[in-house]
This record gives structure tokens, C-alpha cells and sequence, in this order.
């Protein structure tokens, strides 16, 4: 081997060293935990170490089991919300069957002044805000929504019912009726 190659082999090695030395350590673990009180039914979040960061009680129920971004929680009167590492309430999330909406092709349905809008199920960040009255849940890459309907009530349950329903797609862009589709 040449003085060159050596020389190329200390100069990459050097470079190796400095690239990677010089990026912010990403911490695989900075996640908490949900736990509860069975006997006082109060529900917090731990860190990986087992020390407590959101107190017992201080929500009504945790959702999310492992807390990277956000979680989404109950509040102790009712309802729910999407919360941050720093507990800021990030906007409300659509109740639907006695709990937080659940996922449907990475989305989730959210609230905010009485309007659905959804939120990413990995990040928690908006993805189309909060402007329809009636939205349902993405189906085949679509939701059907309405600015226009009423709620209409049988018994215990209650549907949505428009004239000027349209669909949506994850962008929020309105599109043309899919061919068959199942939603609803």
C-alpha cells in the first residue's frame, strides 16, 4: 500500500468520525407508558425508567398506551383530547362508540368549534382541518363528508343525513364518487 492510500484511509476515517460524531443523539427509548390504579380506576403515564410524569388522576382514561408524540386521553368531565409531551391540548377528538374515534387508513377524526376534521394516527399532526359538519371515517381512500346535514335521532342512536354530501381525499381534496364503495 502507498503512502497515498494510507493517507486516503486516515483523511475517510477522520471524516467517518466527524459526520457521526457531530449528529444529535436520537434517543430509541424516549417514550412513557400508560398505567392505572385498578382499585381507584386513575389512569398516568411513566417514563421508561419507571418515574412518574403525568400524574394518577389527573385524566380520566389513557388511550394511548405508548406515549412517543401524543396521546389521546379523556378528560375528567368528558370527552377527549389529543395532548403533547408538554400536556398542551392539541384539539379535540370525534367521540364515536363510547370512546375516541379509532384509525382508518392512518386517519382519525377531530373536532374543533362543532367541525370534523382528521389527524394523522403516527404523528398526531392535522392533516385536514376541522370544516365539516358529517365526516366519515377514509374507506378505499376516501371519506364522505357534508358542510350541510342534520343529526337525525332513532331511540339511542342518531345518523347523519345531507343532500350535498361529497368526497374527500386524504389531501382533502374533493373527488369524484369512487365506483363501489361501502362507506357509511
Amino acid at each position: 500500500m502507498t503512502r497515498q492510500h494510507v493517507a486516503l484511509i486516515i483523511v475517510l476515517l477522520i471524516l467517518i468520525i466527524g459526520l457521526t460524531s457531530c449528529r444529535p443523539a436520537i434517543k430509541h427509548n424516549d417514550y412513557l407508558i400508560s398505567y392505572n390504579d385498578t382499585i381507584k380506576d386513575q389512569w398516568g403515564y411513566k417514563n421508561e425508567n419507571g418515574e412518574i410524569v403525568i400524574s394518577l388522576g389527573k385524566y380520566a382514561k389513557c388511550f394511548t398506551d405508548t406515549f412517543k408524540t401524543y396521546a389521546i386521553v379523556a378528560k375528567q368531565n368528558s370527552g377527549f383530547i389529543a395532548i403533547d409531551r408538554q400536556e398542551n391540548v392539541l384539539y379535540e377528538v370525534f367521540p364515536f362508540d363510547n370512546g375516541p374515534d379509532e384509525p382508518s387508513e392512518g386517519l382519525f377524526r377531530i373536532l374543533a368549534d362543532k367541525k370534523i376534521g382528521y389527524a394523522d394516527s403516527l404523528t398526531g399532526k392535522v392533516v385536514i382541518k376541522p370544516q365539516f359538519d358529517c365526516a366519515w371515517p377514509f374507506e378505499n381512500g376516501v371519506a364522505e363528508v357534508s358542510s350541510d346535514c342534520k343529526t337525525q335521532t332513532e331511540g339511542e342512536h342518531s345518523s347523519w343525513i345531507s343532500d350535498h354530501w361529497i368526497y374527500i381525499d386524504k389531501s382533502g381534496k374533493s373527488v369524484e364518487k369512487p365506483l363501489t364503495t361501502t362507506l357509511k
